[in-house]
């Protein structure tokens, strides 16, 4: 197993443990994928599409209403083996394939109408190398929608202005742990989506974001959640997530 995996492998295997990623905010992990999910199935087109970075799955439960086949490109083994185990039925059909490699090292013969990367341009080396690589596993008149968490969130510069960042754009603890490299702004995903050959359709905000993760969980109740995914359509400069929806 090379580096990158070895990592990725770390990454993954703290991501699911009882004391990882979710364990103060499981609730709120699960309804943020759902609102991505509202934001990014607007612009989905055609039956067959490309999820980059599957993770515990979450996204890929959602996509099964929309495409006739899911193709899961994850680099994490441990990932792979979850997914296939949440969705028996769906990867013995058929309507499931899940591929086991970095994102560098995938090649694909098959081209995809709806390509999802979502959360994995800021754990690239090279993201504009990553983005003109998707660029070819594309159709003429495919799709391709990106999310990224936004270094302009509303809890970043509360962040900055407490002393806990020195700037919104510096990694966290959380950064770090997940394999970060970087926190992306508006400004700067246009410039490596342009910089890959990409055209810009269409960019916004999900969630805005006012507190941290752990006290999203204790105190918003559904209601309070959904208000403030509304709130970052409005206000997308400061939602908690930038998405760009990108054509050839």
């Amino acid at each position: 197993m090379n580096r990158k995996k070895e990592i990725i492998e770390k990454v993954a295997k703290w991501y699911d443990s009882q004391g990882g990623f979710k364990k103060d905010w499981g609730n709120f992990h699960k309804k943020l994928v759902y609102y991505r999910y509202l934001t990014a199935s607007k612009f989905f087109k055609g039956n067959i599409v490309l999820e980059m970075g599957i993770a515990d799955g979450e996204m890929t439960e959602y996509l099964f209403k929309h495409f006739d086949k899911v193709v899961g490109l994850e680099g994490s083994e441990h990932f792979i083996e979850e997914v296939k185990h949440r969705f028996p039925e769906y990867f013995k059909s058929g309507r499931l394939e899940l591929i086991h490699s970095l994102f560098e090292e995938y090649k694909s013969e098959a081209k995809f109408d709806t390509i999802l990367a979502g959360h994995i341009l800021e754990h690239m080396e090279n993201p504009i190398e990553i983005l003109t690589r998707i660029k070819d596993w594309l159709v003429d008149d495919g799709i391709i929608i990106i999310l990224v968490p936004n270094a302009n969130s509303l809890h970043r510069q509360a962040g900055v202005k407490m002393g806990l960042l020195k700037k919104v754009d510096e990694r966290n603890d959380l950064d770090r742990k997940l394999g970060h490299r970087r926190v992306y702004s508006s400004e700067t995903l246009k410039r490596d989506i342009k910089s890959a050959g990409l055209k810009i359709k269409e960019m916004g905000g999900v969630f805005l974001k006012p507190l941290t993760n752990a006290q999203i969980e204790r105190w918003f109740t559904k209601e309070m959640m959904d208000a403030f995914y509304e709130l970052g359509k409005e206000y997308p400069e400061i939602a908690a997530e930038i998405y760009a929806v990108c054509e050839k």
